[in-house]
């Protein structure tokens, strides 16, 4: 860790040192022969990521199609039973990412509900005793150890297990390798570090990390389980490759989603909208097929633990709003109400973006200083949840029962219910106790509960806003698998309420409704989701009839929101300095050419068609670039001057060129290879796998003076561009394709110019690093937005 921000903190000085050397420069001094836009020496990049809770080196994935000798032969050569057999084991792996999500998700529920629930019911006995200290230290205590088992497993096993992994799992999907994202350790630590931070009581929910381990299941099932243990079947070598990988990890985070809120279109809608980049329609039939997988294993678990087997799950601990019993009538009058909802989830949703975002960083600064630093954050925050939760309670006044309520059902003193009684007499119950001294879950059906115009005082719901807010803010970043959805929710649905009871008077929507779309507009105003949050939650409610409603208020709270700040996972992403492609490129990106950005880059490295060794590794030594144009010289064209032109072959990748090492497929003079000798050494399969490194292979000096023939390994059909074309339209291309390298041609073919005038890649179109490089961009972009 400490290694990682010595090298954060020399690029950040690297790209300082370049900054002030450009404006020392004499803005005005330009000749007449120097270009328009002033230039730094290079387009400014760095690899380093945070991931999860750790600093990584990330690169791009490669999810164009390779058309090598290799692949074209692989492709030919199979049969109809080996097509069919692909097309059955994309299904059987949707299949499976759904029933193990889904039994998964069950797993964590009924850990939680049981762990929680008897934690909830030793302090209610304390308190029946008027025994208050020792039930505060009891429930102090035990969210003490769950989140510290939570909070050691992520800082010493797992770092990236902490968070909801929803950024990364949407800067995967964009084309952005996270390392160590969706091992077999981070799936674990995930797992029960999950159960342990919700039992714990954090202001924290299950369904961030449940779509984080969906993606875990479905990455580990594609590639044949952990790195160290893979099972080398046959038929899985299918799925050697990002691209089938990044289906999977697709179906995985709608199954995650699915299972969170028992939503199977809304899971599809939400990988759809959310985290995928690029999508098709066959992928849409198998993501669908996943969560309906999800929906079944969950309510046959639901159906068995119906009769009681299993302990306090209940009614399952799944978010499950039924609320389809009730009327739902509203007038053009309720439009006010309603659209006031909206524009209050807008402005809230991005200030709770804004001080979140200063919150991280100050977080990203703690963490930085060590593991110990760390833990001692998690486990403070967790000390003064706890004391939040079991001392605000008791500075409300005890609110009597309504008389026309069954004995039965007010007070309670279970962990579950509505009216807990807390420190009341008989016939009282405290109303903030039955929003905070039980789960989370439980927490969300009391406020959203129907028919209970009187239960919550206005006082102890701002007391529960406010609270929370602060939760919301202090608790996302510490080092425990968290999701932001149960939050927000809690957030959004008591200023909801709130809003119900002032317009009580005038209004026929019911208080609990007024709760669900507050809920709805500060996640719509804080994640600027619509249609996969409007299908979610018409799915958790069960009732049609607030279809209208609920799309009026996710508008108007995104559109609110949107005129602020980006969504609060764009700005996760931003922070983590994950290099995520937007679908909107900046409008002055079309004043300038990719051919402008090839001249800021340093030279294009080319080798040729039959390369000597020694070139070769001298290359992979002193660069870092992930991909090299082949070239090959006086090719006699079939049209045109017969003096020999320079051809363009295609791409090698540098993961071939380390395995043709490391395999030394070497030839004693300069010729071409035959088709035989290729398939004789080397399968698509070897080609589909991760290159090592080049100071892990050993080549002697008599090899150094051989040759390598790389025409079979280069892929013949990269995606190439003109250099007049603009980089507003390049960027498009390059996201839409989900590209890793892209080659610029010159305008103008003739003798003497060379093929290829540089490569493009994920770095080269980011908006910050094409401004550090052509700094008068800045200057002239701001001089745009002042008129």
């Amino acid at each position: 860790m400490e290694d990682f921000n010595k090298l954060v903190e020399a690029e950040a000085a690297n790209i300082q040192r370049q900054g002030e050397d450009e404006e020392e420069q004499d803005p005005e001094s330009n000749t007449l022969h120097q270009p328009l836009l002033k230039r730094n020496l290079t387009l400014s990049s760095s690899p380093l990521a945070i991931v999860g809770a750790k600093v990584s080196h990330i690169e791009s994935l490669d999810y164009e199609i390779n058309e090598n000798d290799l692949f074209k032969q692989d492709w030919r050569s199979r049969s109809k039973t080996e097509v069919l057999q692909y097309i059955f084991s994309k299904w059987l792996l949707a299949f499976l990412v759904g029933l193990l999500t889904g039994l998964i998700a069950t797993l964590i529920n009924l850990a939680v509900e049981n762990i929680a629930g008897y934690k909830l019911f030793a302090v209610v006995n304390y308190i029946e005793q008027k025994r208050y200290l020792m039930g505060f230290i009891y429930m102090a205590g035990a969210n003490f150890l769950l989140t510290l088992v939570a909070a050691v497993l992520c800082v010493c096993f797992a770092p990236t297990a902490a968070g909801p992994g929803i950024p990364e799992i949407k800067a995967y999907l964009n084309g952005v390798d996270t390392p160590n994202m969706f091992g077999a350790t981070t799936l674990i630590v995930k797992i029960i570090g999950s159960i342990g931070a919700v039992s714990a009581g954090l202001d924290l929910g299950k369904e961030g990390p449940l779509v984080h381990i969906g993606s875990c299941i479905a990455s580990l099932l594609g590639q044949g389980g952990p790195d160290n243990y893979r099972i080398r079947w046959r038929w899985l070598r299918y799925f050697n490759n990002d691209r089938d990988r990044r289906d999977l990890i697709t179906c995985g985070s709608s199954s995650g989603v699915c299972a969170a809120f028992r939503s199977p279109v809304g899971g599809v809608l939400f990988a759809l909208e959310e985290v995928a980049t690029w999508w098709r329609s066959a992928l849409l039939w198998r993501t669908f097929f996943s969560t309906a997988v999800v929906v079944v294993v969950l309510r046959a678990f639901m159906e068995y633990c119906k009769s009681g087997n299993c302990g306090l799950f209940g009614k399952g601990g799944l978010i499950m709003f039924d609320v389809s019993g009730v009327s739902v009538r509203y007038h053009a009058e309720d439009i006010i109400p309603v659209a006031v909802i909206g524009v209050l989830g807008g402005v809230l949703g991005s200030l709770y973006n804004h001080f979140l975002h200063k919150v991280l960083k100050v977080y990203n600064i703690i963490n930085e200083k060590g593991k110990l630093h760390k833990l001692l954050l998690s486990l403070s925050v967790s000390i003064f949840t706890s004391i939040c939760m079991y001392g605000l309670p008791f500075l409300v006044k005890c609110r009597p029962c309504d008389a026309s309520s069954l004995e039965s059902s007010c007070p309670t003193t279970g962990r579950a219910g509505n009216f807990k009684q807390f420190n009341c007499p008989k016939g009282y119950y405290n109303d903030l106790a039955t929003l905070l001294i039980t789960t989370n879950d439980n927490a969300v059906r009391n406020i959203f509960s129907i028919n209970t115009p009187t239960e919550f005082h206005i006082s102890s719901l701002a007391i529960f806003f406010v609270l929370y807010c602060i939760l919301g803010l202090i608790t996302f970043g510490i080092a425990v698998p968290s999701g932001l959805f149960l939050p927000i929710i809690l957030m959004g649905s008591a200023y909801g309420r709130m809003l119900g009871i002032a317009m009580g008077p005038y209004t026929k929507i019911d208080q609990g409704l007024y709760a669900v779309l507050g809920a709805a507009s500060l996640m719509a105003g804080s994640m600027r989701m619509t249609v996969s949050l409007c299908v979610i939650f018409l799915e958790l409610t069960n009732n049609l009839l607030l279809l209208p409603i609920t799309m009026l208020v996710l508008l108007i709270a995104k559109t609110v929101g949107d005129c602020f700040n980006p969504s609060i996972y764009d700005i996760i992403l931003e922070l983590k300095g994950l290099p995520f492609l937007d679908a909107h490129p900046e409008p002055w990106m079309r004043n300038i050419t990719v051919g402008e950005l090839a001249d800021v880059k340093p030279p294009v490295i080319t080798l040729s068609g039959v390369e000597k060794v020694s070139h070769i590794v001298e290359v992979l030594k002193n660069t870092t670039h992930n991909g090299f144009p082949v070239v090959d010289a006086g090719v006699i064209p079939t049209m045109g001057s017969a003096n020999g032109a320079t051809e363009l072959h295609g791409l090698v990748l540098r993961a071939h060129l380390i395995l043709v090492l490391k395999k030394k497929w070497f030839l004693q003079e300069r010729r071409r290879t035959e088709e035989w000798e290729v398939r004789e050494k080397f399968t698509s399969i070897d080609l589909a796998e991760r290159g090592g490194k080049i100071e892990e292979v050993t080549v002697t000096k008599d090899e150094m003076e051989m040759y390598v023939d790389l025409h079979p390994l280069s892929n013949t059909t990269p995606y190439t561009v003109v250099e007049s074309m603009s980089v507003a339209k390049a960027m498009v291309l390059f996201r839409q394709v989900g590209l890793r390298h892209m080659l610029i041609l010159p305008k103008y073919q003739a003798a003497g110019v060379y093929p290829v005038v540089g490569i493009l890649t994920r770095q080269d179109l980011r908006a910050h690093n094409i401004l550090s490089a052509l700094p008068q961009l800045k200057k002239s972009n701001r001089g745009k937005k002042g008129h």
